[in-house]
């Protein structure tokens, strides 16, 4: 898939992992429309880029703003790719050190906004994708979902968490199945950590501890390195239906 020239739509493209894909996209000419709820940032990244890029606040777990989202960003060009970098955990065991069940609602929050809120902007940009002319290899376009380590190797109070990005790295393969008649492929990264806003509320001890159980390098990921890879997969064509994790070979402990 050539770049240049086509459309990215990246959601939680306002910070960390989504921003730093939006730049990178833009940087090799890609018209770009950051979808995010945050529009003080959005819009100072809007302003960053310049031409060809738009922000547009967007709920991802609403079918009608996800679809008012894809609509606006139609005279940018033609939809070719769809990255899935909106998401957010709360940590919460099965049941808490005083025997009470895991809430049920911070349950259902992450689930929706992660697991949910990924298909919904998958689901709907795969129909808009459909539609464009296909390239001599016949390939329309791809979607890049965005997992964590944390589906495979789930830590102590990371239930809800681990469930919601399990979910995104099961639904890979099947979705890219029921995509491949209309040439639209579809991968997910599972970083590790990474050095993205939500860390800078972390005290710098556990920042620290995470970078110390990586084998090399032994630091936390760059966001840049995460979209380094989402462009690697926008590039090969045979790239297609897996799981690539981005984690300096780290495993995580049960806590």
């Amino acid at each position: 898939m050539q770049i240049n020239g086509a459309v990215a739509f990246v959601t939680g493209g306002a910070s960390g992992l989504g921003e730093a894909t939006a730049r990178r996209l833009h940087a090799h000419g890609a018209a770009v429309a950051i979808i995010d709820k945050n529009a003080e940032r959005g819009k100072q990244v809007e302003a960053d880029l310049g031409e060809r890029v738009r922000y547009i606040e967007t709920d991802v777990t609403s079918g009608e703003s996800v679809q008012a989202a894809l609509d606006a960003a139609a005279d940018l060009g033609p939809l070719r790719i769809a990255v899935n970098c909106a998401g957010s955990g709360m940590a919460g065991r099965t049941i808490g050190k005083d025997g009470a069940p895991h809430d049920l609602s911070i349950y259902e929050w992450v689930i929706k906004l992660n697991l949910i809120g990924t298909f919904n902007v998958a689901s709907r940009a795969a129909a808009v994708i459909s539609q464009q002319a296909p390239n001599a290899d016949g390939e329309r376009g791809v979607i890049v979902n965005t997992a964590s380590i944390a589906a495979f190797d789930g830590q102590i109070g990371q239930v809800a968490y681990s469930s919601s990005k399990g979910g995104i790295v099961g639904m890979t393969l099947p979705m890219a199945r029921d995509l491949a008649v209309v040439g639209i492929r579809v991968m997910t990264i599972a970083p590790g950590s990474f050095e993205t806003p939500i860390f800078g509320f972390v005290p710098q001890e556990m920042k620290d501890g995470l970078s110390s159980i990586v084998p090399f390098p032994n630091r936390m990921g760059i966001p840049d390195e995460f979209a380094q890879l989402v462009q690697h997969i926008a590039e090969n064509p045979y790239l297609n239906g897996e799981t690539i994790r981005i984690d300096g070979a780290v495993r995580f402990p049960p806590k």
